[in-house]
């Protein structure tokens, strides 16, 4: 059983973290804790095989440097990790068998001599060519995630991913100089705090260029209205969950509520509570309850490689192989590079030929590469 008061303050702090971002080393000890693990850490990875660790709990800087350095070139969650959808949760099963896991290189050189048995995710945000991952490590004690963690998992991301979006915008204890209004006219997203009947208590320089242009956010009367009408009532729905419920109340509705705009141009609203924790004190300067983020947003093509092997069913080892084929060529250059046997490669690969229906690897990459054209279907 999940304790709603320990949730509801494990929460908020993850929230105080979005203000200041020196709080999330211990934000991140107490969401492992609560999930059941024993380490964790906030990063992002791209496809040209590079990444970086924004925050972490319990890893060691030397493994940390050594994964980014050498080992996420042989990570086989990594090709897999792209086609989860933003907020889904996963684990090292949910991309390949556990025994073909422990034989790769990737789990005999860095993931077992870190004492570590799986490694339970969720992705954050994702475009094309990269992703931002909330993740959590599994000891060979506790072994693998089971599903009382991603039930305690999925309670948190919604909040974790709140936190990071409005994190990537704000950083907050850089400006302890001067008022909170003077720190949010810095920034160039709009900003907007909202008192508990949804009602302007203020905009940031930016928030008001939008409230005058209005054609995705306007004000009547004083009260915040999107463009949108669903997004209108989302933001109300969430605004009155932050004043009577407190963070816990908020759940994910919140999270990246998209706002119409002209064509072209994609804008969404995030929503950061301020009735609790380190947050209540700005909030109240302004009799605010929540600050809502409006950032513009780029849509992106999928990665071409997700594009292809969701059009032929190709399995997580299966799209991992063709990944690959579009990096290196040959099969002993491709098991050297995903840490498995050349005879796994060579199964792979006449798996992915079957489905595809072609019978060689230069033909594979005009595959993938049709399948990165705008106008394919």
């Amino acid at each position: 059983m999940v304790d709603p008061e320990l949730l509801s303050q494990l929460i908020g702090n993850i929230y105080d973290a979005a203000l200041d971002s020196r709080l999330w080393v211990g934000a991140l000890e107490q969401a492992t804790q609560f999930i059941g693990g024993t380490a964790a850490g906030i990063y992002w990875k791209d496809i040209t095989v590079q990444g970086e660790l924004h925050y972490v709990y319990n890893v060691e800087r030397s493994s940390v440097d050594a994964y980014f350095n050498k080992y996420i070139r042989f990570d086989p969650s990594l090709t897999a990790q792209f086609f989860f959808k933003v907020g889904e949760i996963y684990n090292t099963t949910n991309v390949l068998p556990y025994d073909e896991f422990v034989e790769t290189t990737f789990y005999k050189e860095w993931v077992k001599p870190n004492g570590w048995a799986d490694h339970l995710a969720a992705t954050l945000d994702k475009s094309a060519t990269s992703f931002a991952q909330f993740g959590v490590f599994r000891n060979e004690r506790q072994g693998l995630a089971d599903d009382e963690m991603r039930q305690r998992m999925h309670l948190l991301v919604p909040h974790v991913r709140r936190a990071v979006l409005i994190g990537n915008v704000i950083d907050l204890q850089k400006e302890k100089a001067g008022s909170l209004s003077d720190a949010l006219d810095r920034l160039d997203a709009g900003v907007l705090l909202l008192d508990k009947h949804c009602h302007i208590a203020f905009t940031n320089i930016a928030a008001q260029a939008l409230l005058d242009d209005a054609t995705i956010l306007r004000t009547v009367n004083n009260d915040l209205i999107a463009a949108d009408p669903h997004a209108t009532q989302l933001l109300r729905n969430v605004v009155v969950a932050a004043a009577s419920g407190g963070d816990n109340a908020v759940g994910a509705d919140g999270v990246a509520i998209p706002l119409s705009s002209k064509l072209g141009q994609n804008w969404v609203a995030d929503i950061l509570p301020l009735t609790s924790g380190a947050r209540r004190q700005a909030g109240g300067l302004h009799s605010a309850v929540a600050a809502v983020f409006v950032r513009k947003v780029s849509m992106s093509a999928p990665y071409p490689t997700e594009v292809a092997a969701r059009q032929f069913q190709l399995t997580p080892g299966e799209a991992r192989v063709l990944d690959a084929v579009l990096k290196v060529s040959g099969v002993s250059e491709i098991a050297e590079v995903l840490g498995i046997s050349e005879a796994t490669v060579k199964t792979h690969l006449q798996n992915i030929f079957g489905k595809t229906g072609v019978r060689r690897q230069a033909d594979l990459i005009k595959l993938v590469a049709a399948h990165a054209s705008p106008f394919s279907a």
